[in-house]
């Protein structure tokens, strides 16, 4: 797979995921609630243009060169593509899961992290909702694990697939029946486990970092259980409940408390 493929696979991937999610807010709403669209938008549209600029498939490139210089853990032990592919997408995972983490942690890391937290709705534009310097600080860590690491360009392919469906249902506004979100729930996250760690409330806040597997925060003891049933205040900690454009992108420069 070169890099026009899988910029075309990648692109095919979004749309796919998005009007999924869009599809099941809309036949099975979890609540009456309206998109911060014109600001998901505005966001989004920045850092596809910043990612364009920057890195465009640099992910894809890194991969490639990996392969052609037989770099790379997964190269060295000689693992078969199919494990590799496996065990490359549960590391990209895990790692999204630590970056996550760490972005609630570190200060400066939170002051870009908290734009996507600023949004007092919670719908599936809200995955697009990340600041352009979040976006940027993300880059070198991600694509370190893909050298280091040794992922195949498949599995890189097949990550983003899956992460972005991750990304848009969990972020959606919708409502899962309570046996089959009990099930979904003990190994993938679920729109109502994702809810919960948009809460408003300070130690909600800091629990279910994980996008793909929920096993992440069983392990790491940051774990919140959670149902469609539960209501949760959405919004980011001490901020107005409603800001624009101009406001979300000079965030990062200003003080906003994270307690109330």
């Amino acid at each position: 797979m070169g890099e026009s493929e899988f910029l075309v696979m990648r692109g095919a991937g979004f749309v796919f995921a998005l009007a999924l999610a869009v599809a099941l807010e809309h036949w099975v709403p979890y609540a009456t609630m309206r998109s911060s669209l014109r600001v998901n938008l505005t966001l989004w549209a920045s850092n596809a243009l910043l990612v364009g600029l920057v890195c465009g498939v640099c992910a894809c490139t890194v991969a490639l060169w990996g392969e052609a210089h037989g770099f790379g853990l997964l190269r060295h032990l000689a693992v078969a593509p199919g494990p590799a592919i496996a065990l490359s997408v549960l590391v990209l995972d895990g790692v999204s899961y630590g970056w996550h983490r760490a972005n609630h942690v570190i200060p400066l890391l939170w002051r870009f992290h908290q734009v996507h937290h600023s949004d007092a709705t919670f719908t599936a534009t809200t995955a697009l909702r990340f600041h352009p310097g979040e976006v940027l600080l993300s880059l070198p860590l991600r694509l370190a694990v893909v050298a280091l690491v040794g992922v195949p360009v498949a599995a890189i392919a097949l990550f983003e697939l899956v992460f972005a469906i991750a990304n848009f249902v969990e972020h959606a506004n919708i409502r899962l029946p309570a046996g089959f979100e009990r099930g979904m729930a003990r190994v993938l996250v679920t729109p109502a486990l994702h809810r919960l760690h948009h809460s408003r409330e300070q130690k909600l806040l800091d629990s279910n970092y994980g996008t793909i597997f929920s096993f992440w925060d069983r392990l790491f003891g940051t774990f919140g259980a959670s149902s469609s049933e539960r209501r949760v205040r959405i919004g980011l900690p001490g901020a107005a409940p409603t800001l624009g454009p101009a406001a979300v992108l000079t965030l990062p420069v200003r003080e906003v408390l994270r307690g109330e």
